[in-house]
């Protein structure tokens, strides 16, 4: 008889790569979150350090700064690692958020 580990502990062990590492989270509702994945569950719950959330409006851009950040893992749609290379021009320019809300 061999032992078959449950889906979420394939899932929290997939995360363990991703700690101390800066990373995208994209959320049910459609909301982008940038951050350093301090902590994560086998429920797919993580937390977030020096978090921000990017706000796009037309071709312009902002990161809103929320802090250290926890996010219920059934509100991930996506986790994702942001490795930059080099400096590629974005088709977005970063802003204020005050000029967004206007």
């Amino acid at each position: 008889m061999s032992w078959s580990a449950p889906d979420d502990i394939l899932l929290s062990t997939s995360l363990a790569g991703f700690l101390d590492k800066k990373l995208i989270v994209l959320l049910r509702d459609g909301r982008k979150l940038l951050g350093t994945l301090c902590s994560f569950d086998q429920f797919a719950n993580v937390v977030l350090q020096g978090a921000c959330e990017r706000v796009i409006v037309g071709e312009q851009y902002c990161d809103v700064p929320l802090g250290l950040y926890v996010i219920r893992g059934e509100n991930v749609v996506l986790i994702g690692e942001l490795v930059i290379t080099c400096y590629i021009k974005s088709e977005h320019g970063q802003t204020y958020v005050s000029t967004l809300m206007l």
